[in-house]
């Protein structure tokens, strides 16, 4: 990364725009958890319903809380985009006290139908804080930020539920007075959580001339295909709303997993909601230490693949478990297969964390802002519905007579094939996480100045050419996608020529013996240009031979002809000679494995920005000399 000295995720809670939204959220999903899991225990191990049996509770109520968001989600993302957030968050925040006061009353009566319409009324709650949640952010927080912002509120999220969920399970388990108790502590914490709001700062409108349609089925198709006019967003969008799903079927589950297949008592079902709660938290962490402070949406692949691995151990944990006489928490861990069961459960969770952050992060980053809202309210529709979807299947499946482990182990493999083909359809997920390998496993990849690669807009980077991976390595090292301008004859490479493919890099070869590929290439790189959007060229017209720096070749200018706006950016790779991907044995590359073993140094330095009127090929190789002389001793 840069040197420059940035404080880490952590340091945001000292700072006023981050802080109270932080604690408002917390507070609020705290208490959404309080009420959820104490309601769910009632009917699970408390009253005999005929009509909702402890079986199907969570998910009724699972249902119940998400069906708001298919319904309101729409409206609530145009409030958030025509109105100060910080204004919304407070009058939200005044409806959870309304609501909790009526949730005490069904306590104190032990009113089912009472709490069940409190369920919706709290769904219709967190259907209107959702859109101006992640539309906050991205206006608060720049870009080095957003990640660990991201990471600090899932991680916050998930603690809160740990909280809320173990307060619940310990205040309804209380003899007589326990529902008594759930209904004081959930309106304490509404009063709380609108105290905190109170605090937060102003966060203007981005488009407050903007016409709110009422009608939520009209709203909710036009969000939807606002959202997929952004096919990377939107793509993104379905990889979250999948999350959800899988997440969805493991928590409605827990209190029944935690009686039926582990034989425990409610306090077992506060542990497992514990240790999930746990994972969710270290991943979500995690995900700025692994990323760079970048949006690094490599990590999504390998979140899937834990999630899968862990689902489907799962089940092989929980399958032939021995019944038993309720155990309590400590008999419960006396046991030494359980521990494998709370290993997975929290492993899994772990791995969700690092896949739901950069797919939030993603979004943020790269919706419009002045619709950003009403794109994350499209998610949260799209979300409800894969979370009531998630509530359906499993109901039937349990219906069917399968087990709760055999829904996670179904669940388990349904998120391997959904991984797989979200992947090939969306590929730059697949190959940041092949840079993310590489420059994390093959070699220790050092970054300086990586704040000078723009965020937004045009650019064109200009680097020199050392191996066969230099175009992954600067995938790695950008916040966004770059397209590259590529040697025709590197997509003939088995493997690598796939993986450019999928990159959409530009084939372009020498004009004198290939003319028409030579315009092509330099044609559909000034779209990507006049797009917004980023290109790389390596102006020495291929990898070098000797490992010293060629002249540089004219097709940096004939790129930016007739593009004065578009800055040109030096970079240099720096210590990739002699690693198996570079030309070093007599001119051939990748003839022995491990030359270099693995971890070895490589550094990219990124040059400040010239314009394209001051660019000429000589003044460009001089400043790509410069960045290498100090690293390398020599250009």
């Amino acid at each position: 990364m840069s040197q420059d000295a940035h404080p880490n995720q952590f340091a945001l809670l000292g700072q006023r725009r981050f802080a109270p939204f932080f604690w408002t959220q917390f507070l609020g999903a705290a208490n959404d958890n309080v009420f959820k899991f104490a309601f769910t225990l009632m009917i699970t191990y408390q009253l005999q319903l005929e009509w909702l049996p402890p079986s199907h509770a969570g998910l009724v109520i699972g249902a119940l809380f998400i069906l708001p968001y298919v319904l309101f989600s729409a409206t609530s993302g145009q409030l958030a985009d025509k109105h100060d957030k910080a204004r919304l968050m407070q009058l939200v925040k005044s409806l959870e006290i309304a609501i909790m006061a009526i949730a005490a009353w069904g306590f104190y009566a032990a009113h089912v139908p009472a709490l069940l319409a409190c369920v919706f009324l709290m769904g219709l709650h967190s259907t209107l804080f959702g859109p101006v949640k992640y539309a906050y952010l991205p206006q608060q927080l720049n870009e080095r930020e957003l990640t660990g912002g991201n990471g600090m509120v899932e991680m916050g999220t998930f603690v809160a539920i740990l909280l809320g969920q173990l307060l619940g399970g310990l205040l309804v388990d209380t003899p007589v007075v326990g529902p008594q108790h759930v209904a004081w502590a959930c309106l304490g914490l509404a009063i709380l959580g609108r105290a905190t709001a109170q605090a937060i700062p102003a966060s203007p409108s981005t488009d407050p001339h903007l016409v709110i349609n009422w009608n939520p089925f009209t709203e909710t198709w036009r969000n939807l295909k606002l959202a997929h006019e952004g096919l990377a967003v939107f793509r993104s969008l379905l990889g979250i709303s999948w999350m959800w799903f899988f997440g969805a079927v493991f928590l409605s589950n827990f209190p029944a997993f935690a009686k039926e297949v582990l034989h425990g008592s409610p306090q077992v079902a506060s542990l497992l909601l514990a240790v999930f709660s746990i994972g969710i938290g270290i991943g979500s962490l995690l995900c700025e230490m692994l990323s760079k402070r970048h949006v690094e949406i490599g990590l999504v692949p390998l979140g899937a693949i834990g999630m899968s691995v862990f689902a489907i151990d799962l089940y092989f944990a929980a399958t032939g478990l021995p019944a038993a006489e309720p155990y309590s928490v400590g008999a419960f861990l006396s046991v030494a297969a359980h521990w494998r069961v709370l290993a997975d459960l929290t492993l899994l969770a772990l791995f969700a964390g690092l896949y739901s952050v950069r797919m939030y992060a993603l979004i943020q980053l790269r919706a419009q802002p002045t619709h950003r809202a009403r794109i994350i309210a499209a998610n949260n529709i799209l979300n409800a519905v894969f979370m009531i979807a998630s509530s359906l299947i499993a109901g039937a499946m349990l219906s069917a007579g399968l087990t709760i482990p055999q829904v996670f182990l179904a669940v388990g493999i349904a998120n391997a094939v959904v991984a797989a083909y979200i992947f090939l359809i969306v590929p730059e997920y697949l190959l940041r996480f092949i840079a993310f390998v590489l420059t994390r496993l093959v070699y220790r990849f050092r970054i300086t100045n990586d704040e000078r690669i723009p965020t937004a807009g045009a650019a064109v980077l200009v680097c020199n050419h050392v191996s066969f991976v230099d175009a992954v390595l600067l995938m790695a090292a950008s916040p966004r996608p770059i397209r590259f301008l590529m040697d025709a004859q590197i997509f003939r490479i088995p493997v690598l020529g796939w993986m450019f493919r999928l990159a959409k890099a530009i084939p372009i070869a020498p004009q004198k013996t290939d003319p028409a590929t030579y315009e092509a290439a330099f044609a559909a790189a000034r779209a990507v240009l006049e797009d917004g959007e980023m290109v790389c060229i390596f102006p020495e017209g291929g990898i070098t031979r000797d490992g010293e720096l060629q002249p540089f070749k004219g097709g940096v200018m004939k790129l930016v002809e007739g593009l004065p706006a578009v800055p040109v950016i030096p970079m240099a790779l720096g210590n990739l000679w002699g690693s198996f991907f570079s030309r070093v044995e007599g001119g051939q590359a990748m003839v022995k494995p491990l030359r270099r073993g693995f971890w070895s140094r490589v550094s990219l330095t990124v040059d400040r920005p010239m314009a394209p009127g001051a660019v000429t090929p000589e003044g460009l190789r001089e400043r790509v000399a410069g960045l290498l002389a100090p690293r390398e001793g020599r250009v």
